[in-house]
């Protein structure tokens, strides 16, 4: 049996290695006969984290790999290919300078105390 593959939009990327992907599908209304939109949201996965937030994307049924993610996101052959991120630069740090304490006010406690 063919697995089934939906077409939608992604609606969420904040999770890693998972897109929410929301599809729309058209169907007439039993009464009044017009074209209804009616849309539901699935979890797919996304290897690469490839995709974002507004990106149409196909997705395509395959088996259960979480609790609620049952598709993958599929990858278009005629897309470019993502690099991998590169590493944050490593900036050399100078080591911090030794904290120096303040000196205390003993004059002020003496005079203080010679007073009372």
């Amino acid at each position: 049996m063919p697995k089934r593959v939906l077409q939608g939009v992604v609606v969420s990327d904040a999770c890693n290695k998972t897109v929410v992907v929301r599809v729309e599908r058209r169907v007439m209304h039993p009464v009044y006969k017009k074209f209804v939109s009616r849309s539901k949201k699935y979890a797919a996965h996304d290897e690469e984290n490839r995709y974002h937030a507004g990106d149409a994307v196909r997705i395509q049924e395959s088996r259960p790999l979480s609790k609620r993610k049952h598709w993958i996101a599929l990858v278009d052959p005629g897309a470019p290919p993502v690099p991998p991120p590169e590493p944050p630069p490593v900036a050399e740090q100078a080591a911090p300078a030794p904290r120096r304490r303040a000196p205390r006010r003993a004059a002020a406690t003496e005079e203080a105390g010679g007073a009372a």
